[in-house]
């Protein structure tokens, strides 16, 4: 599934052509506040080979996510992290900041809900948040998920949420 659309987004399949976007997402420190802080270009590079090699091995990863116009609005997708030595897959999205507050985040993660559990027959999806996201975990408990645990990542305070098929 190289790309799909929702009402107001389209995502297209991550490739090399979306580094200089991916870049600028990950230099705004607001925007990766909640994803480990800044990335310099260097890591960003390293970042999209790692996502575009769990395409090649998994079949689904991340899209990069554009408004109608094609204007970059982010990045979202479905992809493996390991999370208390347990193989978990997530759902996970990031947007630019002048998107936030419109209720992309919302529709996005519906989709990509749908698209694991119907599409891929995945037989759960985990959403992984920094503990003081309320944003974010508000966006998973719309799109019915469920709290299941507290644990630390990378040495950060998350939370993770559940949904199954």
């Amino acid at each position: 599934m190289n790309g799909f659309s929702t009402t107001r987004l389209t995502a297209e399949r991550l490739n090399e052509s979306h580094l200089d976007d991916l870049v600028a997402l990950h230099l705004d420190p607001e925007v990766s506040r909640y994803l480990g802080g800044v990335r310099e270009a260097e890591a960003t590079k390293q970042y999209l080979a790692v996502n575009m090699a769990h395409w090649d091995q998994h079949g689904f990863g991340l899209w990069v996510l554009r408004t109608k116009d094609g204007t970059f609005a982010g990045r979202a997708g479905i992809r493996h992290i390991v999370v208390d030595d347990i193989d978990e897959i997530e759902i996970a999205y990031t947007f630019k900041r002048e998107f936030w507050g419109q209720g992309l985040a919302s529709e996005i993660a519906t989709a990509l809900t749908e698209i694991g559990l119907s599409q891929l027959e995945l037989s759960s999806l985990i959403g992984l948040v920094f503990l003081a996201n309320g944003a974010s975990r508000r966006v998973l408990e719309k799109a019915n998920y469920v709290l299941e645990k507290s644990t630390i990542h990378r040495g950060e305070d998350v939370v993770i949420y559940r949904i199954r098929r």
